[in-house]
């Protein structure tokens, strides 16, 4: 079972990331500003912000940042349609683990761009190539995270559902997937932020109407003031997908309403047959999973370790 930790409060969690911020720009602009680095090679924040401005009241930032999302969030699906079945056999299968750890592992040495050609010699240039290079950085982070919080449920919870009767079915769908939502939401939302590389360094090699496609202008040019501002919207657009993705994944979190103490699993009755286990109740179980409890207590199997009831304090 997921365990609870603690978070700082909402106040520092805001405050600290301004500070750092306003940090790393008084250090800039005292670099740009202090003469030992030439102003082509280091604008300052006042220049870029300038430039900011004009590019965005001019609209030329829009269409661009549009493709990268759509390419990055495209990426982000395929990934995610793969990458979950494989860690659901990997969790629960130790021949599909030790049949596609190996490779799994193999393909984070490749570098992306040395895939990159491959995929234009194979599909072409365009969108798909893009989307895919994108789903392939994506997709190891997605399964890792999932197989580990599929992995990461109390057993007892799954041997209790099992004893009254729940199939393999049952189980994933309304045990394992949902205490294994947040690991998986955490996969999903690192990816998406990766998949964003992934669609710059694609349009780098492979060429395209986004973001890396107008890095790859600037950088032709030595535009150092258009490389920046275009490097500050790959970042604001990093963290609003992040920041984003987190509050889905606060507000679909089955554990959020109980922030003080472990969270309880209740497991819908219309369909496991009268089973509502809620392991951190005195009451273990209730229905027919409840009798079964009593009668196993005297000579229970060894993968069996059922909670003792614990005074209501």
């Amino acid at each position: 079972m997921p365990m609870s930790r603690r978070v700082a409060p909402l106040s520092v969690r805001i405050i600290a990331p301004v500070v750092a911020g306003l940090l790393i720009l008084a250090g800039w602009a005292a670099l740009a500003h202090g003469g030992t680095i030439p102003r082509n090679l280091l604008p300052t924040p006042g220049a870029v912000l300038a430039r900011l401005g004009t590019e965005l009241s001019s609209g030329r930032l829009l269409a661009p940042t549009l493709v990268t999302i759509q390419q990055s969030l495209l990426g982000c699906l395929l990934a995610t349609v793969v990458a979950l079945p494989i860690a659901y056999l990997i969790a629960h299968g130790k021949l599909a683990q030790a049949t596609l750890a190996p490779y799994l592992a193999a393909s984070q040495a490749i570098p992306s761009v040395a895939i990159a050609p491959l995929l234009v010699i194979w599909v072409g240039y365009g969108t798909v190539p893009v989307v895919l290079l994108c789903s392939i950085m994506v997709f190891f982070p997605m399964v890792l995270s999932t197989a580990l919080g599929l992995r990461s449920i109390d057993r007892e919870v799954l041997d209790a559902a099992r004893v009254d009767g729940a199939d393999p079915r049952q189980l994933a769908r309304w045990i394992e997937w949902p205490l294994a939502l947040p690991a998986t939401l955490t996969g999903i939302r690192n990816g998406f932020t990766l998949s964003i590389t992934g669609s710059v360094v694609g349009e780098l090699v492979m060429g395209g109407d986004g973001l890396g496609q107008l890095l790859a202008v600037q950088s032709q040019s030595s535009d150092t003031t258009g490389l920046f501002t275009t490097l500050i919207v790959l970042m604001t657009l990093a963290i609003a997908i992040f920041l984003a993705m987190t509050a889905i994944e606060w507000l679909v979190n089955p554990f959020r309403v109980k922030a003080t103490r472990p969270a309880a699993v209740h497991l819908p009755t219309k369909h496991l047959g009268e089973i509502d286990v809620d392991v951190d109740s005195p009451e273990p179980a209730r229905g027919r999973t409840a009798d079964r409890i009593g009668s196993l207590r005297a000579g229970q199997p060894d993968f069996v370790r059922w909670p003792e009831p614990q005074p209501v304090g």
